[in-house]
């Protein structure tokens, strides 16, 4: 699989960006080549920071734009047409690539994704998937901000989108998906999530109704559906709550010397504690209802986030989730139809 990376999108590019470009070229076995899409001299330059070069498992495209984190994103993509994002899309419209991994701004990716390769038909927008841990298996949330203000027709498509990418990538054999709502009975919610669930009753998922917040993390469910709005503010205070615990269980373990003790003897649980709650490892958020396959990651990702985020994006491509979708939302009927793309 060719894997096409923004090496100019996120906090810390391109040095953390081409880091984990040479650890995946060189470790990831379902990875053909790596595509490092920017400055091609600032490429070369932390490509030989880690002793790389380029060959077949390391190429460079040129892009003699970047779009920062503090831009318009739809503005900002139509603006630079070289952009480096840009440059992705088109090498995955044109078949160059298989896949795109971004870091940086979510937006301008979801901007860039869209204008390049537009919508899967039928699809009437496409949602960021992120994944959360639970107590026993991952958790799939979309949408987490793509759009703010959905549909019903919308979470309809999603639960498909959903559920498609649980099975195919998290080996999920029926995932369970469920309606994030202020109650379990389907009476309860907005208008928008009450028509929701007859919409996800008829979409052929293995839907087992609404869900609360305190549901989340029990494992129970494998795909969650929400608008964008309501995602990305579970999404952010989930990452809020968890540095705020660390942080805590810091000041606790050092308050007295027979804790630090305690801690020690810990060390390996909380080493396994902190891993199972570390973003990073589950490889960024799809990008669901574009026809390719596209993975946004944080904009604080370090090179382990990015090997990770290039690990997955292989694993989409070779499962065809764009294709996969595409059939399932060909087969969901009116709801499927793409009568509300341009609302």
């Amino acid at each position: 699989m060719r894997i096409a990376l923004d090496a100019m999108g996120g906090d810390f590019a391109p040095r953390e960006i081409v880091r984990g470009a040479v650890e995946a070229a060189a470790k990831l076995k379902g990875v053909g080549s790596v595509i490092l899409v920017g400055a091609e001299p600032a490429i070369r330059e932390e490509l030989q920071r880690w002793g790389a070069r380029t060959d077949e498992r390391i190429r460079i495209v040129h892009a003699s734009e970047q779009i920062g984190m503090d831009e318009s994103p739809a503005v900002a993509v139509r603006r630079k047409k070289d952009s480096s994002i840009n440059r992705c899309m088109e090498l995955l419209k044109n078949g160059e690539a298989d896949a795109v991994v971004a870091a940086g701004n979510s937006g301008a990716v979801v901007a860039a994704a869209v204008f390049n390769l537009g919508r899967i038909k039928g699809v009437a927008r496409p949602a960021i998937a992120t994944i959360l841990p639970t107590r026993n298996r991952p958790l799939l949330l979309l949408d987490a901000g793509a759009n703010t203000d959905c549909q019903e027709q919308w979470l309809a498509q999603f639960a498909i989108m959903g559920s498609v990418y649980s099975q195919a990538v998290l080996h999920q054999a029926s995932p369970v998906l469920g309606l994030l709502s202020i109650g379990t009975e389907d009476c309860k919610g907005n208008e928008v999530t009450k028509k929701a669930f007859g919409l996800i009753q008829r979409a052929g998922v293995n839907f087992r109704g609404n869900v609360e917040g305190h549901d989340l993390f029990i494992g129970h469910t494998d795909v969650v559906v929400c608008d964008g709005f309501v995602g990305n503010v579970v999404l952010k205070t989930t990452e809020s709550v968890a540095h705020a615990i660390g942080f805590w269980m810091k000041q606790e373990f050092f308050r007295h010397p027979i804790r630090v003790l305690g801690a020690m003897l810990l060390k390996g649980a909380l080493t396994a504690m902190k891993h199972r709650m570390d973003p990073e490892v589950y490889g960024g958020a799809p990008l669901l209802g574009v026809p390719g396959n596209v993975i946004i990651t944080h904009g604080a990702s370090t090179h382990r986030a990015i090997y990770h985020a290039v690990r997955v994006a292989a694993a989409a491509a070779h499962q065809n989730v764009s294709g996969m979708i595409a059939e399932r939302i060909a087969a969901a009927g009116d709801f499927g139809s793409g009568k509300d793309v341009d609302a």
